[in-house]
């Protein structure tokens, strides 16, 4: 099964980290989505157009022509999963597909979600965060998934030249977009070394090293 350019549209914005996830899994799919560019600098986020699309006003959104709505970056993964088998993203084994589900939930759901957009609006607004402070929660939280991500990977057999195994998977897209907005921000986490490898090993593909958030559209030339 392949789709052509005019498939999908996807609402992106060039530094997410979600956004990057939808950009490798296309890629390494085979897929090709048009790209629709919303400024979350501007707030373009929360226009009344864009609200009719994803009412939390996040990104990605991935449409279909002729279908609802894809919202939330996991979700989006899985539906790609499964329109498009191979290469495959999960195992071939209930085990295996529940360990890279798992670490995939580590880094997208339970660490990126903590330093984005609206959580540094909420924080500079109600709990009086400077720049220092942002900072110093960014470094928390991202040290704090990062490290327990590498715990797993370095205590468990399946670990293989990716999180799972010899080829790139679900759990290496979520590692990988979560390396690439630390990099956009400029915050590193000390004594990951297995966390660096994998990551090094994805940047070698194609669909990672396009992905690359500062190749995008929208972003910043300097």
């Amino acid at each position: 099964m392949s789709a052509s350019i005019t498939s999908f549209e996807l609402y992106a914005f060039w530094r997410t980290s979600a956004t990057y996830r939808v950009r490798v899994a296309l890629r390494l799919k085979g897929l090709q989505a048009r790209e629709i560019n919303i400024d979350l600098d501007a707030g373009e986020q929360r226009s009344p157009a864009y609200l009719k699309v994803n009412p939390l006003a996040g990104l990605p959104t991935l449409i279909q022509a002729g279908h609802p709505p894809i919202t939330q970056s996991l979700a989006i993964l899985e539906f790609l999963e499964e329109l498009q088998p191979a290469p495959a993203l999960l195992p071939a084994d209930l085990h295996g597909r529940a360990r890279v589900r798992s670490l995939a939930n580590m880094l997208a759901a339970d660490t990126h979600p903590l330093i984005t957009p609206r959580v540094r609006k909420y924080l500079t607004s109600a709990a009086d965060f400077d720049d220092a402070a942002w900072r110093a929660w960014q470094q928390h939280w991202f040290g704090t998934g990062l490290f327990a991500v590498e715990k797993r990977l370095a205590s468990e057999a399946a670990t293989g030249t990716f999180c799972h195994g010899d080829q790139p998977g679900m759990a290496d897209v979520c590692l990988a977009s979560v390396m690439a907005v630390m990099q956009v921000f400029k915050i590193a986490v000390p004594d990951i070394p297995l966390i660096e490898r994998i990551v090094q090993r994805c940047q070698q593909l194609p669909a990672f090293a396009e992905a690359a958030p500062l190749l995008q559209r929208g972003a910043p030339t300097t």
